[in-house]
């Protein structure tokens, strides 16, 4: 683990508005960031549920294209709790999730203190996105912003892509990788002139440890020739690892800050998850040329070691500042946060 040269609160559940008068905001985390002029954009993911609690009951929330956010109200006896965020009916073995998630707008004028909250929120719309959207992450493309989400429905996690050039509207071009696949991320230019992806399929049969793999594309919604690159390099990652950051351009190669989770054993915990990094080869961004053989950041402050589920560092933005590096993470799944860390030592730490 690298020290730290800062760490920045920068989001809390109270900071925002929920989207709906009758619900509560349990988390606001895992942002896609980019420098948008002189401004840093953050695009965080916003957890809510109803207030109202029925003793004896749980509430699902969803969407539906015909009436907008809707409440189920399911009696506790017929279902069965996974972790804070999952549970499962016992008669169908189908999950559902006790939240749903939509984007919200924030802007940061120093990429350290948050200036407004008050932009635009991006909320489901269609029937991929009935359990809402999680975790975007952001590329500059040229002239636009391209965002990854996952979009969470009966279907399973899959993701999505959209972009903008404003941050004030959002063109949705449909699911790009479908269930069940997340923590997808795109280099900013091409490669040997194809866009190119990282992603994390999840496989229901562990034949393997999690893996991550790479995609390839000629217009950023059609991808294929799927190789796999990548399956962690320590206990730390052996629950889960995937994408965190889009890639970072270095001289050396793509410099990519990815999150890995430590396999549990206790019953309804979620494992650790940290931050590692590895550096990619330029002209093959499957082509692992150096990686980090421990955590570069683990949780280690209270608001990253309790919250909705503890003792999460997920790494999904990063701004470069020099030979400063702005590492912006979704801490325990309820906070938004930003460490600064130093290049060199991100560097020393590959292998």
């Amino acid at each position: 683990m690298i020290e730290r040269l800062a760490t920045h609160l920068l989001l809390r559940p109270e900071n925002v508005t929920p989207s709906h008068p009758d619900w509560e905001v349990i988390g606001v985390f895992n942002p896609g960031v980019v420098q948008l002029g002189n401004e840093t954009v953050i695009l965080a993911r916003v957890a809510e549920r109803p207030r109202e609690q029925r003793p004896g009951w749980t509430a699902l929330p969803r969407w539906m294209p015909e009436t907008g956010y809707a409440v189920e109200w399911t009696k506790n006896e017929l279902l069965e709790v996974r972790d804070p965020r999952v549970v499962c009916h016992v008669k169908t073995g189908l999950m559902r999730l006790t939240f749903i998630s939509h984007l919200r707008v924030v802007v940061s004028r120093d990429g350290r203190t948050i200036d407004d909250v008050r932009g635009p929120s991006f909320l489901p719309a269609n029937e991929m996105e009935e359990f809402g959207l999680e975790d975007p992450r952001i590329t500059r493309i040229e002239d636009r912003y391209y965002i990854t989400y996952v979009a969470v429905s009966r279907h399973g996690p899959a993701t999505a892509l959209a972009s903008t050039k404003d941050f004030k509207t959002l063109d949705r071009h449909g699911i790009i990788f479908c269930p069940e696949n997340k923590d997808v991320v795109l280099l900013p230019d091409r490669v040997n002139g194809e866009y190119v992806a990282l992603h994390r399929p999840l496989g229901e049969m562990p034949f393997s440890r999690p893996e991550m793999w790479t995609a390839r594309s000629s217009d950023l919604v059609h991808w294929g020739n799927h190789q796999y690159f990548f399956a962690g390099a320590g206990d730390w990652e052996d629950g889960r690892v995937g994408a965190g950051t889009p890639p970072l351009a270095m001289p050396e190669g793509w410099l990519e800050i990815y999150h890995g989770n430590r396999r549990t054993q206790v019953a309804g915990e979620v494992g650790a998850y940290c931050a590692g990094a590895m550096l990619l080869a330029k002209d093959d961004p499957g082509r692992i040329l150096k990686v980090s053989r421990e955590p570069i950041l683990e949780p280690q402050l209270d608001f990253e070691n309790e919250g909705f589920v503890n003792k999460v560092v997920f790494p999904t933005g990063i701004v470069r500042e020099g030979e400063r590096l702005l590492i912006y993470y979704g801490a325990s799944d309820k906070y938004c946060a930003v460490v600064e860390i130093s290049l060199a030592d991100v560097m020393r730490a590959l292998n």
